[in-house]
C-alpha cells in the first residue's frame, strides 16, 4: 500500500483538496481530526495535558483556547506539550494506516499540515503539497474570523516556505485556478498513484 502525504501552507486549500481526493475513494487521515480526537472527552491526551496545565481541561476535554495562551510565546512549554502530543497523533495515524492495510487498500493519504516541519515526509512514499499565488492566499486568510495581518504573519513565520514544499513534492497541487482546476489535477495525481500502488504490488 503506497502513502501519501498532503501538506500545505494556510489557506492554500489542502482541506478542499483532501476532501477531493476522499470522494474519489482514497481513505483519508487528517491530523487535526486526530489531535481534536485525543483532546476531546477521555481522550489520550486530557490526563497529560492536564499534568502540564493544570486547569486547561473540563468535561469537554482539552480547552484548546486556555492551551494555547499557556505555551503561547513560551517555546520549552511547547516543547512540552509537542513531546506529549506527537507520540499520540503518531499511534492514531499508525492505527489508520494499520486499518487501511488491512482493508487492501491501494494507497492512503495522511493529510498533515506541518509534514516538512516535523520530518514526516520520512514515513510516506510520496509528497503531495497543496498550492496557490501569495496574493489568493492571503485573501482567503484574511477572511477568516479574528485573523490579522500580524496574525497570519506569525503563522507563516512558523511554517516551511511554500517554495520550499513546493521544491521538495513529488506532486503540486495549484487551488489558485478555481475548484474544477483542482479536481482535475487531483484526478490526474490519484490515477498516477494508483498505477504506481499496482506496479508496485505486481
Amino acid at each position: 500500500m503506497l502513502v501519501v502525504a498532503l501538506t500545505g501552507s494556510i489557506g492554500m486549500g489542502k482541506s478542499t483538496t483532501s476532501a477531493m481526493f476522499a470522494a474519489r475513494g482514497v481513505l483519508v487521515w487528517d491530523a487535526d481530526a486526530a489531535v481534536h480526537r485525543i483532546y476531546g472527552p477521555g481522550g489520550a491526551a486530557v490526563a497529560g495535558v492536564e499534568a502540564l496545565f493544570p486547569g486547561v481541561t473540563g468535561p469537554d476535554g482539552v480547552d484548546r483556547t486556555a492551551l494555547s495562551a499557556r505555551v503561547l510565546g513560551d517555546p520549552d512549554r511547547l516543547k512540552q506539550l509537542e513531546a506529549l502530543v506527537h507520540p499520540l497523533v503518531g499511534q492514531d495515524r499508525a492505527a489508520f494506516l494499520a486499518d487501511a492495510r488491512a482493508a487492501g487498500a491501494p494507497l492512503a493519504l495522511v493529510d498533515v499540515p506541518l509534514l516538512f516541519e516535523t520530518g514526516g515526509q520520512a514515513y510516506v512514499d510520496a509528497v503531495i503539497v497543496v498550492s496557490c499565488d501569495a496574493q489568493t492566499q492571503r485573501r482567503r486568510v484574511l477572511a477568516r474570523p479574528g485573523m490579522t495581518e500580524a496574525k497570519l504573519d506569525a503563522i507563516l513565520a512558523r511554517q516551511t516556505p511554500d517554495a520550499t514544499k513546493r521544491s521538495m513534492a513529488d506532486f503540486v497541487v495549484d487551488t489558485g485556478q478555481g475548484l474544477d482546476h483542482a479536481r482535475e489535477q487531483v484526478a490526474a495525481i490519484h490515477q498516477t498513484l494508483l498505477q504506481r500502488a499496482e506496479r508496485d504490488h505486481a
